[in-house]
């Protein structure tokens, strides 16, 4: 990474941090990882989360965005969590409606209920 690169590193690196990937020279990048160029010329790799990583990034950023610990919302507020959770994908990931239930404070049975509830059951 030369020194002309760093406005566009300076420029993916806050994409990175909330995807909650890992950048890394270019020449250490795996099979996984995705190298950008610039100009002509590979200038960072980026390592992507695993998904199970991925749900407890959005956690944590969920948490600082509403200020205090998710187990500390009110019903409504845990209801919306579960819908925005849903719509990134987080119960697709094996343990995810786990890892939520726990992040919450709630059951998973609870969980369910509010995934059923959105859902009209």
């Amino acid at each position: 990474m030369t020194g002309g690169d760093e406005p566009f590193i300076a420029a993916v690196k806050p994409l990175v941090d909330a995807m909650g990937g890992e950048m890394l020279p270019p020449d250490e990048a795996g099979p996984d990882d995705v190298v950008l160029a610039w100009e002509g010329a590979d200038v960072v790799a980026v390592r992507l989360p695993q998904l199970a990583d991925s749900l407890d990034h959005i956690l944590a950023a969920l948490e600082r965005r509403k200020g205090k610990p998710l187990a500390d919302l009110d019903r409504k507020a845990k209801q919306e969590v579960v819908r925005m959770l849903e719509a990134r994908g987080a119960f697709s990931v094996r343990h995810g409606v786990e890892t939520v239930a726990s992040a919450l404070g709630v059951s998973r049975f609870t969980v369910y209920n509010y995934l059923n509830r959105e859902k009209g059951v």
